[in-house]
């Protein structure tokens, strides 16, 4: 008989059951400390800040934001270090896009929280080094996706990645060729794998790479069950943002990729199904898809869950292949690209009613951000 904890919070390594109000109050009450996680997030297409209190998000700030809370937007973030200002102010929430007296519909008085990064710009996003559009193909050009990574397996590429910060990327498993086939489990030694940056073409001489310090794994992936496809690698050294090595953005909760918002996918996966690994980065753009569309029964008939998004042609012809797992779904948004999907499974390569199926990052956020917060350190 499973644990009921309704109207509580769920401890989750133990059977225990904490009150809504224990949440977020700077106490550990559950043993491994998940009940003072995720106490702090980003949400909707203009970011707002929010803090959870007694179970319940409220936009920042709250009467009851301090430091604490402020360090714990650093770490969830990813920022190894940080200065917190608390001040107090008056925010307003305006219906319109010019604020005014009779367009306020709500405030309140709060403790305004201002964070300030002293090692690495807090920039993410952006193509600083690249200007040119690809014309009549689709072979990468330098500083076209600076957040792609290729990692290596026993000194040989198997899969892509994403830089998310200095130390940490994202990644998937092994692309599937069919929905119910078995994810192949790769060693979870982190000694054999490497992660390379800023590269183009393979092989990898003379880039930037780091070893691998620790491979996090979602705790939930069951093969041949392909929810919660999704894989944090932190580095054992910090990554130089320079350019042709840069971070791509997180997105923030609730945030939506609409149907139709056209995509790029990028990668060394094989040009045709069962091909080899391609010598240099390939790209294509792709739309975004419907859940409700790629559920049909032409094409993935109910196999998409909430953590997953399509996103393809349902005519075939791009898309991303083997070797391709693990890499970006990256979308721009008011000139930010932003990490809107994983590349995680597909059935074959570029079929027709068959586009590619990513791990869809808001969904995500909530472990992710746990999983930041844990693996960094705040000074």
């Amino acid at each position: 008989v499973g644990l009921n904890c309704s109207g509580k919070f769920r401890c989750s390594k133990s059977s225990v059951c904490i009150g809504r109000s224990a949440q977020c109050d700077a106490v550990r009450d559950c043993a491994d400390g998940d009940d003072e996680l995720n106490c702090v997030r980003l949400s909707g297409r203009s970011s707002v800040l929010q803090v959870n209190s007694k179970g319940t998000w409220r936009t920042v700030c709250s009467a009851g934001w301090d430091s604490t809370l402020g360090y714990s937007a650093c770490r969830q973030m990813g920022y190894s270090s940080g200065r917190v200002k608390v001040e107090s102010g008056c925010v307003f929430l305006c219906a319109r896009a010019v604020c005014a007296c009779d367009s306020v519909y709500h405030w309140e008085y709060v403790g305004l929280n201002i964070l300030i990064s002293l090692g690495a710009s807090a920039e993410c996003g952006t193509r600083r080094m690249f200007s040119s559009r690809i014309v009549g193909g689709d072979v990468s050009k330098p500083g076209q996706f600076p957040w792609q990574a290729s990692l290596h397996y026993r000194n040989q590429h198997l899969c892509g990645g994403s830089v998310i910060t200095t130390t940490l990327h994202t990644h998937a498993r092994a692309r599937t060729e069919t929905p119910t086939a078995a994810v192949i489990l790769i060693s979870t030694d982190p000694t054999f794998w490497v992660v390379y940056v800023g590269l183009i073409d393979l092989p990898v001489n003379g880039v930037l790479s780091r070893s691998v310090e620790k491979i996090i794994y979602h705790a939930h992936y069951q093969p041949p069950a392909l929810s919660f496809d999704i894989a944090l690698m932190r580095l054992k050294d910090p990554l130089t943002f320079n350019g042709w090595v840069e971070p791509i953005c997180l997105p923030s909760y609730e945030e939506v990729f609409e149907e139709g918002k056209v995509c790029w996918i990028s990668g060394w996966g094989a040009r045709v199904e069962g091909g080899e690994t391609s010598v240099s980065m390939h790209s294509v753009q792709v739309p975004v898809l419907s859940n409700r569309e790629c559920n049909g029964p032409e094409v993935y008939n109910d196999l998409i869950s909430p953590w997953m998004v399509c996103a393809g042609y349902l005519d075939g012809g791009k898309d991303s292949c083997q070797g391709d797992s693990g890499g970006p779904l990256a979308c721009e948004v008011s000139s930010v690209w932003k990490l809107a999907g994983v590349t995680s499974w597909g059935y074959g390569c570029a079929e027709r009613n068959k586009p590619g199926v990513y791990t869809l990052i808001p969904y995500a956020l909530t472990w992710i951000h746990q999983q930041m917060e844990v693996n960094s350190t705040v000074y």
